[in-house]
């Protein structure tokens, strides 16, 4: 253990938020509430395009918009993951709004997955939890 980890006010206490770049924050702000059934949240009044949503209970989705890079992005490569409780709920909910996923699939430890993308090609994992992960057994 590192000397810095000892040191009791050094603790992270947990994830706040996750930043991704887009083109056109309006279209974004379109996906994120229809497909991803996310709620916004206020923003503060910074000097660039952007959106924020929340993301379950004390985390934060942000916005930036302006993007004029490529997105590198995959599900063995750059994403995030939004943990559900029924993925087949979701699976049905991205077929009604018409969304371009790849269908569920469980990972070696139990897990569901369902993967898609956003507007510009960021790609999100809807996940439930391992049953083989002590303290989920209830899943």
């Amino acid at each position: 253990m590192s000397k810095s980890n000892r040191n009791p006010a050094l603790k992270i206490c947990e994830l706040n938020h996750v930043a991704i770049h887009v083109r056109n924050v309006a279209v974004s702000c379109t996906f994120y509430e229809r497909v991803l059934c996310l709620k916004p949240m206020p923003r503060p009044a910074f000097d660039f395009p952007g959106a924020w949503f929340r993301l379950g209970v004390d985390q934060e989705l942000h916005l930036i918009g302006e993007r004029g890079e490529k997105v590198v992005s995959g599900s063995r490569s750059n994403h995030f993951a939004l943990l559900v409780e029924d993925v087949d709920a979701w699976e049905n909910h991205l077929v009604s709004v018409g969304a371009d996923f790849h269908p569920k699939k469980m990972r070696p430890d139990g897990a569901l997955q369902i993967f898609l993308a956003d507007p510009d090609g960021h790609t999100i994992e809807l996940c439930t939890e391992s049953p083989c992960i002590p303290g989920n057994a209830s899943r």
